[in-house]
């Protein structure tokens, strides 16, 4: 059923998109399961991550909804679910000041992040570049003049700040080391990531292709795009195999638990062509993700 928006408040609530809110938070916890497995867990560490992601979130979907409708990408062609500034409730306008609001608390929360985790001003100075990065990140997805998800590059940007700077980062801010057998389970999460933007832009190829936004289902056909999506599903699932068979932690192996949900997504992606069909496989892959994040960290703390 198609969704349609009546006020602000539930125009305002659309935008934010709450049900992105816990694809964000796996990488926080990927890398809080990890630094708790060495014994280096640190709850306000955690605690303070798991804010300033959400808020980077909240600014990036935001930062979507604005850009996308600048840039033509949600039209009256677009099949995927309304936006908020595309219904005319909210302004460009009113959009932007949040934008700003939402990357002032991004960065006052990772400030103090970064006052709790570390000591040393090199470090604090370049987690605040990393941090400083990711808001930039996450509001020239589709905003600025020249957006990058326009140019394809997307999937990179995921793999990156969900899975590998995502994980790794956080570990790194609870235990102040570094362990190079983490980096599986990132690039597994990075993976898993990226699946849910691609099954998203499988969905919107139509619009975006109308819109000229180069999305890897754009540049590669819908048939390739597929392959792809196939290629992360597996390739998580194989680097959480190697990182048990590395660290001899057979236990979070009860992970692959998910991988059949994960595979009834791959499958139907594969075959529903109607971008209304397509929404609740999004939404499946980033809970599946998410799923498969707790399990890990179940799995790799008790057996």
């Amino acid at each position: 059923m198609e969704i349609t928006l009546s006020n602000k408040r539930q125009a305002w609530m659309h935008a934010i998109r709450l049900r992105t809110l816990p694809l964000a938070l796996s990488s926080i916890l990927m890398g809080s399961f990890l630094a708790a497995y060495q014994e280096e867990f640190r709850f306000w560490v955690f605690l303070m991550a798991a804010l300033t992601t959400v808020f980077l979130q909240i600014l990036s979907n935001l930062a979507n909804d604005y850009g996308d409708s600048i840039h033509g990408a949600d039209s009256a062609d677009r099949e995927g679910p309304i936006r908020a500034v595309q219904s005319g409730i909210i302004s460009l306008g009113e959009m932007k000041k949040a934008m700003v609001l939402l990357g002032a608390l991004s960065l006052v929360s990772g400030l103090v992040l970064l006052f709790i985790a570390l000591q040393d001003w090199k470090l604090f100075l370049l987690f605040l570049g990393l941090g400083i990065a990711a808001i930039i990140a996450a509001v020239t997805y589709t905003s600025g003049s020249k957006p990058y998800g326009y140019a394809g590059l997307g999937d990179i940007s995921v793999f990156l700040f969900f899975g590998l700077l995502g994980v790794l980062g956080t570990y790194f801010l609870h235990s102040l080391s570094f362990d190079w057998s983490i980096v599986l389970p990132a690039v597994s999460l990075g993976f898993f990531s990226t699946a849910v933007l691609n099954i998203n832009n499988i969905r919107d190829i139509k619009a975006d292709t109308l819109a000229g936004k180069k999305s890897i289902p754009v540049r590669v056909g819908r048939k390739n795009a597929v392959i792809y999506n196939w290629a992360l599903i597996i390739g998580g699932n194989l680097s959480l195999v190697l990182f048990a068979i590395i660290n001899q932690s057979y236990g979070c192996l009860i992970a692959l638990a998910v991988l059949p949900i994960m595979a009834t997504v791959g499958k139907s992606v594969a075959y529903k062509t109607e971008a209304k069909d397509l929404d609740p496989y999004l939404k499946k892959m980033a809970i599946s993700t998410l799923l498969w994040v707790l399990v890990f960290g179940i799995g790799i703390l008790f057996f």
